[in-house]
């Protein structure tokens, strides 16, 4: 297929992003090579055009039309070797996640059960670093295999490169510009150990609990809590779990015996920010189109036709709220996208 023949001009980006934002590209193209991705790349910026390269679109806030090229990253393709100990699994970009860890449990591959029914695509993982129940990329990556746009050359990065971090990552900092993840290694061990930490996990027996059941398990909780994008737009959790210092969760604690919480390296503690929305009473806050959900605070939805601009007020909202009654300022996990490419979402909503 040519490209010219995969080009859209003026497309709508509502039924690629999950928030369901309306707003359009100039162009918008379907790209399942790495020379395809780096020859629209290079033509969109020729034409001095900004270009954007999306996944499933499920942790980005357009906040108004895009004025440039959106490259949709379908570059596919799983490859599975193994030795005695592990699994190596060499994963294109554009592979879904969540049918990714349904593959693996059908090849009987375990370790990524506890991160399954995250949105997005593989490429999109390591930048956010995502996590849940428990586990992390991090944990998992081996490597991640970027392209650099503006030379077309391909580098490997180890785990070690890839500076992770909680729900961060180099990508989303010194590799911001210009470098687009084409594929992800994994390594998964056969040393299976199940993660059973967080929510109904807890009530599983450790000594007989299968990778199928974990699966199952974190399935029906998320299920339960979490809306259908496709009945109300959302990208999962708005807001990152806070991280602070042992002494400010003593004093927080102290206050709030009921509040979840869970140790961090280096003496930190992580908090749940949707229990912080909770108890500022917001659960189901209704502003304009947009909503806090009513099952989990830590969603915000779209609605009924909510601009990015909506959801950015409802954020603000949200954000001074906690921050006048626990002192805690919440940043954003998702990604801003202006007219011109990606801007700060810590800048906007403050």
């Amino acid at each position: 297929m040519k490209n010219e023949d995969m080009l859209i001009n003026k497309a709508a980006l509502k039924p690629l992003n999950t928030f369901a934002i309306d707003v359009r590209a100039q162009c918008v193209a379907a790209v399942r090579t790495e020379k395809e991705l780096v020859t629209l790349w290079r033509r969109a910026t020729e034409n001095n055009m900004p270009a954007l390269v999306l996944g499933s679109g499920s942790n980005v806030l357009f906040l108004e039309d895009y004025d440039g090229t959106v490259l949709l990253n379908r570059i596919a393709g799983i490859m599975i070797r193994e030795n005695a100990d592990a699994w190596y699994l060499h994963v294109g970009a554009g592979e879904v996640w969540h049918d990714l860890v349904t593959t693996c449990l059908d090849y009987q591959i375990t370790g990524l059960e506890n991160l399954a029914m995250i949105p997005g695509c593989v490429g999109s993982a390591p930048i956010q670093n995502i996590g849940a129940y428990g586990v992390e990329l991090a944990q998992l990556c081996e490597y991640v295999d970027i392209i650099q746009l503006k030379t077309g050359v391909k580098r490997r990065l180890s785990s070690n490169e890839c500076e992770f971090n909680y729900r961060d990552s180099i990508f989303k900092h010194d590799l911001r510009e210009h470098n687009v993840i084409v594929a992800v290694g994994l390594r998964l061990a056969k040393a299976w150990r199940p993660v059973l930490d967080y929510g109904d996990l807890t009530l599983l027996n450790i000594g007989n609990v299968t990778p199928r059941q974990i699966y199952t398990a974190i399935c029906a909780m998320r299920c339960s809590k979490l809306p259908d994008p496709a009945l109300a737009g959302n990208a999962g959790s708005f807001f990152k779990n806070p991280i602070i210092d042992a002494q400010g969760a003593e004093k927080l604690l102290q206050r709030y015996p009921d509040a979840p919480y869970y140790f961090q390296p280096n003496s930190r503690v992580k908090l749940a920010a949707g229990w912080l929305i909770e108890r500022c009473k917001l659960k189901g806050y209704r502003l304009g189109g947009t909503a806090v959900h009513d099952k989990q605070a830590l969603v915000l939805v779209n609605a009924y036709n909510a601009t990015g601009w909506d959801i950015v007020a409802l954020a603000r909202h949200v954000r001074q709220q906690v921050a006048q009654r626990f002192d805690l300022w919440l940043e954003p996990e998702v990604r801003f996208i202006g007219a011109k490419g990606e801007v700060d979402a810590l800048r906007v909503i403050a």
